[in-house]
């Protein structure tokens, strides 16, 4: 079966992506069409880039990195859950992402994103990394409002044409990781 993991791409103590990812992950795990699992990045502790080689000469030595690369080989396909920062993404996922290269090839991306104009510009630089690691980025997205899919600026609590757009963007990664699983099988 397709498996997707949903990527938790902040680290940040009091964090609001840990109630987005729960909320995507909920609402995943009532569909029958793939697997999906939570990947937090606070479960890595990845430093910053200290391997020597460039990813994508596939040397990774750190056992950190080692563990990273078996986790993101694993799965299929993608859902970045991102704040937006200084109009772009964190720096927590960026580092995350750029740790590895051919185990993010040929498969499928979705972003859900969150900010002060739904977290669009974290994700149009994270579609742009996306290209650039052969990736597949699908064109439906969840862009929530600090102003009205959160009360206070924290607490959670999504409209709900911010479900109906997730899963769009689900149906859409599922489609796409399953379509490029024989280019992962080279």
């Amino acid at each position: 079966m397709t498996r997707i993991g949903i990527i938790l791409g902040s680290t940040r103590p009091g964090r609001n992506g840990e109630a987005v990812a729960r909320w995507v992950l909920d609402v995943a795990r009532q569909r029958s069409d793939a697997e999906f699992e939570l990947i937090d990045l606070l479960d890595y502790k990845l430093p910053h880039l200290d391997e020597a080689y460039p990813p994508a000469m596939g040397q990774y030595t750190q056992p950190h990195t080692l563990r990273w690369a078996e986790t993101i080989a694993s799965f299929d396909g993608f859902v970045m859950v991102t704040p937006e920062y200084n109009h772009s993404t964190s720096g927590a996922l960026k580092n995350a992402i750029d740790f590895l290269y051919a185990e993010w090839n040929n498969k499928a991306v979705g972003f859900v994103s969150y900010g002060s104009v739904g977290g669009a510009r974290a994700v149009e630089h994270l579609r742009l990394v996306a290209g650039e690691l052969q990736m597949a980025d699908v064109r439906s997205q969840v862009a929530l409002s600090l102003y009205t899919d959160f009360e206070n600026f924290s607490v959670f609590t999504p409209n709900q044409h911010q479900q109906d757009a997730l899963e769009v963007t689900l149906d859409q990664v599922v489609a796409w990781s399953t379509a490029l699983a024989p280019l992962r099988q080279r």
